[in-house]
């Protein structure tokens, strides 16, 4: 729905009532993603149509000849709005100005989940191109009655079916009284290969020109008439109570219209933003709240993780020759790391009639909608959430959050928008972050240069800890009594939390690797993009270089002297060749080029990444020059599209690597903005960045929006190890870090 949307159309369609077959109700996270990826992944019918499969789910045909085509994942900046909407025209044969997406709503969209796992294409793709060429098919099969033809024998371009004779029908003359309330079958003949129009295509994005024009793009846009604005008074730590509040002198501030108290939760209705602002700040020094325990234990967070108890399993054990060679070890460690939104998280949310709306920015709208119906005490059928995109993430930040104290605000003043804005504390401070994380790795290295055996352990907390009840939302654990959170589980393989790729993507025998899952959490942690895949790359690929270094070999030629999938020594060769890795040389001292590899997950997108960087001795600080990526994504539907998300993970992974870790202080977090969480900044963005896009047409859909981060921080890592003859291993990779191994 556009950002500046009308009060009028805030309101249209508000009783909810859904006018074709939804999914029932099954919030599937990325946690239940067990079955691989590709068209055929999850059952008989491709994607997510095995779980939808009524095809006006998917696809509504309008009486002039259009289409709107329906997708329950969100458009996060990953440009899966394109890219959906292109695969919709390709099987639909339609004009592009004929068809509209659109994205995740429980009063309209069926239930996929979250989006999440570089998942979308694979799961929803693949389920609106299989109903999509459904459709078309039995629109033609129509045309074919009418025309006394058989389908076969006739053509579609544009909406329009042509036999040879030269008679045609437009679709709008075909629609009329054709039911798609019909399960979808098997075999819909897909539209493939030389016969692909708008696939393969690099369409520009949708999306882009309102963002790039600075026109309303975004949910913190919307401005629906008779708005009104709301703050939280948050805890000054993460697990006080609130003692003591007397809130009447704000209550009489001009323009305050609500304060409302549920046990700790505390907000401030009013009707200007500034007016909510003054007026939690009058309330944050007439709030007496409690001393919580220190969150974080003593000494280092890398040797509590280690000693914490533990879930502990093996996920994959190899036998083979008896090993040989000399044991090499090494220890990675990652901090913590936060989202760092460059937009706060918001939300808008009203109720009137006894239903509530709520517009957010979470990624998942059904899962969301369970939370928000605990949380308001409303029945689920009452609540509807609609996504609208927010300015800046890839994984669980303070959207979902945000969307439960809006909902909670909206309750107290009916009839009215409620627009519920996070301050940058609060969203540096409570939002979940990226879990820290250590990995030991061992290995032995024969004479001939084999690896002979392999022993990989990684220790984590959660890697999900999203909505799905009210316990998982901040509001949930203020209000009184409060809501208990949901007991964290490991994610199974072969997607993975904390040992999201652990499992080594080379031929390695006589391998051992074990997930050490810490369900206690210190500091509240949950999805951040790529989830363990970022620091268990790193790792691997550290040591891959490593190990190459005491063989005395190539580092792309020891990779591939232990690769047999072609696709894999496809995407290696590519970057190699294309970064000119056999002819570079040094532009002078402290100079260096690093190479990284990883298939995300082990069965989604292939990605390698070369790089050279160069490293100021004195200061530690880090230039990076050329960037040279090669990804395979299987069928590319829109190759811009891949160049964007592997250029920005690319980008988001140099920040990773280079600045981003939260602070702390004696009480706790201490990163409250962008001073105290340094980001990366123009000045340290790489000179250039290549990606080369290996189109395989014939392939499934593979997931890319999170292949980059780790094999970029490898890149990174080891240009660092071949620049100074220093390596370090424990993320980020930070000035004083580097001056400190350097003088040692």
């Amino acid at each position: 729905m556009s950002p500046d949307l009308s009060r009028r159309l805030v309101l249209k369609g508000g009783a909810l009532t859904l006018f074709f077959a939804l999914a029932p109700g099954s919030a599937r996270a990325q946690e239940a993603d067990i079955g691989g990826e590709g068209a055929q992944a999850g059952g008989a019918l491709p994607g997510n149509l095995e779980d939808t499969r009524r095809l006006d789910s998917w696809i509504r045909l309008e009486p002039g000849g259009t289409a709107t085509v329906f997708t329950g994942k969100a458009e996060l900046g990953q440009g899966v709005r394109t890219a959906l909407w292109q695969i919709a025209v390709e099987q639909l044969r339609m004009a592009p100005d004929q068809v509209r997406l659109q994205t995740a709503d429980t009063g309209a969209t069926p239930d996929e989940g979250f989006t999440a796992g570089s998942q979308s294409i694979s799961e929803s793709g693949a389920a609106i191109g299989h109903a999509a060429a459904e459709v078309r098919a039995l629109l033609l099969a129509r045309a074919g009655e009418r025309l006394g033809l058989a389908p076969e024998s006739l053509t579609v371009e544009d909406g329009i079916v042509r036999a040879s004779d030269g008679r045609s029908l437009a679709y709008a003359d075909l629609v009329a009284g054709l039911d798609l309330a019909i399960d979808a079958r098997p075999g819909a003949p897909l539209i493939q290969g030389a016969e692909r129009r708008v696939v393969g295509q690099p369409v520009p994005r949708l999306d882009i020109p309102a963002k790039l024009a600075g026109r309303a793009a975004y949910l913190q846009d919307m401005r629906p008439k008779d708005m009104v604005h709301a703050r939280v008074l948050r805890p000054p730590l993460p697990g006080a109570r609130l003692l003591e509040l007397t809130p009447a002198e704000v209550e009489a501030m001009q323009g305050v219209l609500k304060v409302v108290r549920q046990g700790s939760f505390v907000g401030i209705v009013a009707q200007t933003e500034w007016q909510a602002i003054r007026a939690r700040d009058a309330l944050a020094l007439l709030a007496r709240w409690s001393e919580p325990a220190p969150l974080l234990p003593a000494g280092s967070i890398h040797d509590w993780l280690r000693m914490a108890p533990a879930e502990t399993s093996v996920i994959a054990e190899t036998t083979g020759p008896a090993p040989e060679g000399e044991w090499i070890t090494a220890t990675y460690r990652r901090a913590y790391q936060m989202h760092g939104s460059i937009g706060p998280s918001c939300a808008l949310a009203e109720i009137r009639d006894g239903n509530l709306t709520v517009w957010s920015h979470t990624q998942g709208v059904f899962p969301d909608r369970a939370a928000l119906a605990e949380l308001t005490g409303l029945p689920p059928e009452r609540v509807r959430v609609v996504h609208a995109e927010g300015a800046g993430c890839y994984g669980h930040n303070g959207a979902d959050d945000a969307a439960g104290d809006a909902a909670l605000l909206a309750l107290a003043v009916p009839g009215r928008p409620v627009r519920l804005q996070w301050m940058r504390e609060d969203e540096h401070l409570f939002e979940p972050y990226g879990s820290a994380m250590v990995s030991q790795i061992g290995a032995r290295l024969s004479p001939e240069g084999r690896i002979t055996q392999w022993s990989y352990d990684v220790w984590s907390m959660p890697h999900s800890t999203r909505p799905g009840t009210a316990g998982n939302l901040l509001a949930g654990r203020l209000v009184e009594p409060p809501f208990e959170p949901e007991t964290p589980r490991p994610i199974p393989q072969p997607t993975g939390g904390g040992d999201r790729n652990a499992i080594p993507g080379y031929d390695l025998p006589n391998q051992r690797v074990t997930n050490h899952f810490v369900a206690q959490m210190p500091v509240r942690v949950s999805a951040l993009r790529s989830l363990g895949a970022y620091h268990n790359i790193f790792s691997l690929e550290s040591f891959m270089d490593e190990l190459a270094l005491r063989a005395g070999a190539d580092p792309v030629a020891f990779r591939l002297a232990h690769l047999s999938d072609p696709r894999a020594c496809a995407v290696v060769e590519a970057a190699a060749m294309r970064f000119g890795w056999d002819r570079w040389v040094p532009k002078g001292p402290m100079h260096g080029r690093g190479f990284g590899y990883a298939r995300y997950k082990n069965l989604a997108a292939y990605c390698a990444v070369a790089l050279e960087l160069s490293v100021e001795r004195d200061t530690g600080n880090i230039q990076i020059g050329r960037v040279v990526a090669a990804c395979d994504s299987g069928e590319a539907v829109n190759p811009d599209g891949i160049r964007n998300q592997i250029e920005g993970g690319i980008i988001q992974a140099t920040s990773w690597t280079l600045f981003e870790e939260v602070a702390f202080g004696e009480r706790g977090p201490a990163s409250r903005d962008w001073a105290s969480y340094p980001i990366l900044r123009f000045s340290h963005v790489p000179a250039s960045v290549e990606v080369h896009v290996l189109d395989r047409p014939d392939e499934p859909f593979l997931g890319t929006g999170e292949a980059a981060q780790g094999p970029a921080a490898a890149a990174i890592g080891n240009a660092l190890a071949h620049a100074t003859g220093a390596r370090l291993r424990d993320l980020p990779l930070r000035p004083e870090r580097i001056t400190a191994t350097l003088g040692a």
